[in-house]
């Protein structure tokens, strides 16, 4: 949820206060949007506006999508600014939640990390993916910074590689091996007087830079539209022009497992779901200049939605409901 925008070319202050007044305008979409702003309070040095975020978001009447991802970047906030006895009761609340969402264990453990409670970052790293990666053949893209940091966290301590640690390697595509990148010894060459020592850093930095960049520059989830049975009922009804593109509610979810499963063997990352209403394609039409009833609109609104924060990530964790709204679990619906 961190901003990955430069510090320098950028007033964190102003996009704070940007996000927060996006926030007002869509409240559906509040959580995202603060969480941004609380992102860029931290990089301002204004870590006391940021918890308020933070506080603002969890004492709030409407039900968090990730309450857990919220508790874990007050936690790690909270502790940058002296607040350790707090953070640690909250981050011992996350693990005892067992979230099934990657990003608040990898919060909390790189909060531990970064306190240099390593054995306890192990622990929290292992936990995380215990519970997330159990059964699962392959990975899914996000749990690899799960993998990742407990790789980094296991080479620091000088342990040996067990089996997630060489799944870590494999997962890993940067031309450095992960064993260099985590390398503690790294930290004594950057203060070396051999110029081909400091020639040897500066390309495995590069390596390290050029994985990250790409991590960010990944674009909004490929978004899927999804339009629940009564929506769709609605829309159909109200611009029957459209009565082309979604026959029957069965064929729309059928044509959105395939289209995802389509994309997912092409190779496409990040691939989502959003899930469209009326009176807000209606508004998103009316800002485009434009009628509902224009079927070019649908993938500009799933974008757009997309872009506000509004994607689930496809396929669901194990274990999780179906995205269809169907109540069952995704392995006995559309994942069968």
């Amino acid at each position: 949820m961190r901003p990955d925008t430069p510090a320098e070319n950028v007033d964190h202050t102003a996009e704070a206060a940007r996000l927060e007044r996006t926030a007002g305008r869509y409240p559906e979409d509040a959580e995202a949007l603060l969480l941004q702003a609380a992102a860029h309070l931290e990089l301002s040095g204004d870590r006391p506006a940021a918890t308020a975020l933070y506080d603002r978001l969890l004492s709030s009447n409407d039900t968090l999508d990730d309450p857990h991802l919220v508790r874990a970047l007050k936690a790690s906030n909270l502790w940058e600014y002296g607040h350790e006895a707090e953070a640690r009761a909250i981050i011992d609340g996350v693990r005892a939640a067992a979230p099934r969402d990657p990003a608040p264990w990898v919060i909390v453990a790189e909060a531990l990390e970064s306190h240099d409670e390593l054995e306890a970052a192990q622990e929290t790293f292992s936990e995380g993916a215990g519970l997330l990666l159990a059964d699962v053949q392959e990975p899914p893209y996000s749990t690899h910074p799960l993998l990742f940091g407990r790789h980094r966290v296991r080479r620091m301590l000088g342990v040996a590689h067990d089996e997630w640690d060489m799944l870590a390697d494999t997962l890993h595509s940067s031309p450095v091996s992960l064993d260099e990148l985590h390398d503690p010894k790294r930290v004594w060459s950057l203060g070396s007087d051999n110029p081909a020592e400091l020639e040897a850093e500066i390309s495995r930095l590069r390596a390290e830079l050029g994985t990250y960049r790409e991590a960010l520059s990944r674009p909004f989830p490929v978004a899927v539209l999804h339009w629940p049975t009564t929506e769709l009922a609605e829309l159909v009804s109200d611009y029957p022009t459209l009565s082309a593109e979604y026959p029957s509610h069965e064929a729309h979810l059928a044509t959105i497992e395939a289209s995802l499963r389509e994309l997912a063997a092409s190779g496409t990352p990040n691939l989502g779901i959003v899930t469209g209403t009326v009176p807000s394609y209606e508004a998103f039409a009316a800002s485009e200049g434009s009628s509902p009833a224009d079927a070019d609109l649908l993938p500009q609104y799933a974008t757009t939605l997309a872009a506000r924060g509004r994607a689930v990530a496809w396929p669901p964790q194990r274990g999780a409901v179906c995205w269809c709204g169907s109540g069952r679990g995704y392995g006995e619906c559309h994942g069968a």
